[in-house]
């Protein structure tokens, strides 16, 4: 683990302010999808053509366990409720349920709709599409409960991607843009956004292959916020000021 610069992206108008506290090592394999703090462990989905989960060393990137997905899948986004492991796959409408600690499956469950990115408030499992809906769902049916339309200045906040719960709000990776969106509940308005461009652009021109920004889990103990990217070699932790 490396620490992290003294820079701090300013706040302005509608954009949050963060510190970048640390750099950490990260597989440059890893087509992350979804990334997800069970305890002091850290989980992470990746998809493509190599769909795993798998639990993650901070220190090294190195993975300790892991499950891997039938070729046919297309791994997407995980959360964790109630020491379980959900994960969603993309056009299969079909996600797979694990034991937490042991990744031991537990069963299935359907959806009609893309998997993209999965979270949780504690009651419902919050799932993104890719358009500006995110759906709750019923936790022993997984029948959708709502769907909450996402806005931005009154216009449609579209391709939204990872998710994660943080303090009473939702956090959403903007596919093919280098923003997190912070997200009100209660009526799906956008009420701020992070912007990693600092990050993510010199990701880029260090490392070519590199791809998009995604990735955002929240550890309660710290307050800090792990963000990393596809096929990124690293992994950052970010403090929200």
């Amino acid at each position: 683990m490396q620490s992290g610069s003294a820079i701090t992206v300013a706040a302005d108008s509608n954009f949050i302010a963060y510190s970048l506290k640390a750099t950490l090592q990260h597989n440059r394999k890893a087509y992350t999808q979804g990334l997800v703090y069970w305890g002091d462990k850290l989980y992470e989905s990746t998809g493509a053509n190599q769909s795993w989960i798998a639990e993650v060393d901070l220190e090294s990137g190195s993975q300790k366990k892991k499950v891997v997905l039938k070729k046919k899948y297309f791994g997407e986004g995980i959360t964790v409720l109630n020491n379980k492991v959900y994960q969603l796959t993309w056009k299969h409408n079909k996600g797979f349920i694990y034991r937490a600690g042991s990744f031991e499956q537990l069963g299935t469950f359907s959806y009609g709709f893309d998997g993209w990115g999965i979270t949780t408030d504690g009651q419902h499992l919050i799932v993104s599409d890719g358009t500006h809906r995110l759906h709750y769902l019923d936790t022993l049916t997984f029948a959708v409960v709502k769907s909450l339309e996402v806005k931005e200045n009154r216009a449609a906040a579209k391709q939204l991607n990872e998710l994660e719960y943080i303090d009473g709000y939702i956090y959403a990776n903007q596919w093919e843009t280098n923003y997190i969106l912070k997200i009100d509940p209660t009526d799906g308005t956008v009420v701020g956004k992070l912007d990693l461009s600092p990050i993510a652009d010199q990701i880029k021109r260090e490392y070519p292959k590199a791809n998009v920004l995604n990735g955002i889990a929240y550890n309660p103990k710290t307050e800090d916020i792990l963000i990393t990217g596809k096929r990124w070699p690293r992994a950052y932790i970010i403090k929200l000021n």
